[in-house]
């Protein structure tokens, strides 16, 4: 199941508002979302994850977005205009994590809404689309760009494969068994990147004819290291989204000389660029409208994991002539690998399991990311429990203070199945980060790397 579609639910978990009259919380995906007071049990609706953009026209057939009269008093919805995105915030303390409605509000596009059942996803219904993946264009980066996307027709390493998109955990229960072996490990908020040692283009062999005619001629490959973010191949790292991919050239080149040929390493790259700036972007925790939760994590949360933007931390203490303060090194990035594969010249991949990769990594000395737990489905549960088992024991894990830096709340936790011919996991996030993510979205300056791809459908080359 796709995460970038709202789905048809049934209202089954309901229950007051703490602190409102006129609304009440429903529970959809483990999510809980406040809805309106004249929802009912057994009630069918759709239900909208946190994370997607509602379109035009729904909202407008909904009257879900924001308008004044001629006397400046608001007439329509509660949705920004231009945005129109599902968030994760707090109403009137409550958490509500996606946006519900009941099933009439599709009944403009012709459907009969008697068809529609429990589960089904909704995205486009009789040629009217609802409902896509929220990117936020207005945080797009205008400084310098360099490293410019060139389409070729040559590719130039066609063994390097993208990293598969991670789904949530919520959609994907089916996915598990009993008996089941299943590892959790900690989701990191920083920038995906990846390198292999593949066949690399070289060059071109041209004939006398080619040079004739013009033509390009035959291209050759060797092996060589390729590196790339999550959907591009870097050409160089002079450029790119950040206006400079400095940072991720150290990383790039630490793998040099010691990956097999044929492996590919996936990694995420946390803490701060070269210039101090954060990767990811930083936000002022009083917008999550939590006492607590400014209390526990300060007024700004920066996704730093240990790192320091100048590259070193001071170490402050006492002795015999007084105060003194110690230079300590620290990086201003890092690296954790989460998973390797490897492929052979007929293109045939092979996923390593977690544990060879992490022995992997123990031979090159680079981290991985935190195993948070490892185990077994039990056996004796019923094929259809096995999903919620997972989810529950997951939920053990996915919340609280990062445990690598300590300064800030974790994202969540990967739930991976392991022993699969094929790379099998998925995401569960917590609330508060989902609500941290929101806010970024709407204000950092520094957007999140694989959206700014998806805006500009980058390729770029080697």
């Amino acid at each position: 199941m796709s995460e970038h579609v709202g789905y048809i639910v049934k209202v089954e978990h309901l229950r007051d508002h703490s602190n409102a009259d006129r609304m009440r919380v429903a529970t959809f995906f483990g999510n809980d979302t406040c809805v309106d007071l004249n929802t009912k049990i057994g009630d069918l609706g759709i239900y909208f994850p946190t994370d997607l953009q509602l379109s035009i026209e729904f909202c407008d057939q909904n009257n879900l977005v924001r308008k004044k009269d001629e006397n400046g008093n608001n007439i329509g919805g509660y949705m920004d205009p231009n945005k129109r995105n599902v968030t994760t915030i707090r109403l009137r303390g409550e958490k509500s994590d996606g946006l519900y409605l009941p099933i009439d509000c599709l009944a403009y596009t012709g459907i009969d809404i008697n068809t529609l059942t429990v589960g089904t996803p909704v995205s486009v219904i009789n040629g009217h689309e609802i409902c896509c993946k929220y990117i936020p264009r207005g945080n797009h980066h205008n400084g310098p760009t360099g490293n410019k996307t060139r389409k070729k027709k040559v590719p130039i390493s066609p063994l390097f494969t993208e990293h598969a998109d991670t789904e949530q955990l919520a959609y994907n229960l089916s996915a598990f068994k009993p008996g089941d072996l299943v590892e959790i490990t900690l989701k990191m908020h920083g920038t995906s990147q990846r390198t292999g040692y593949l066949p690399v283009l070289k060059g071109f062999k041209r004939t006398i004819l080619d040079r004739i005619f013009g033509r390009a001629g035959t291209p050759y490959y060797d092996w060589g290291y390729v590196s790339g973010t999550r959907r591009t191949v870097l050409e160089n790292f002079e450029g790119g989204y950040y206006g400079s991919n400095e940072f991720r050239e150290v990383h790039s080149k630490f793998f040099e000389g010691k990956l097999h040929k044929g492996e590919e390493v996936f990694y995420e790259v946390v803490g701060f660029q070269t210039n101090g700036t954060p990767i990811m972007g930083t936000v002022k925790n009083k917008k999550t409208n939590d006492k607590e939760f400014i209390k526990q994590y300060g007024e700004t949360t920066t996704f730093a994991y240990g790192c320091d933007p100048t590259g070193q931390k001071m170490l402050f203490g006492n002795d015999d002539d007084g105060n003194f303060a110690i230079p300590i090194g620290v990086p201003q990035s890092e690296l954790y690998v989460y998973r390797m594969t490897m492929t052979n010249e007929d293109g045939d991949i092979v996923e390593y399991s977690p544990a060879y990769m992490r022995y992997r990594c123990e031979q090159m000395g680079c981290k991985t990311v935190p195993v948070l737990w490892r185990g077994y489905i039990p056996e004796n549960l019923l094929p259809l429990d096995a999903g919620a088992w997972i989810q529950e024991m997951a939920e053990n894990f996915y919340d609280g203070p990062d445990p690598v830096g300590k300064t800030h709340v974790r994202e969540g936790v990967v739930v991976r199945l392991v022993d699969k011919p094929k790379f099998c996991a998925y995401k569960h996030k917590n609330f508060y980060f989902k609500a941290l993510e929101g806010i970024i979205k709407a204000e950092a300056e520094i957007p999140d790397m694989e959206e700014a791809e998806e805006i500009n459908g980058e390729e770029m080359s080697v």
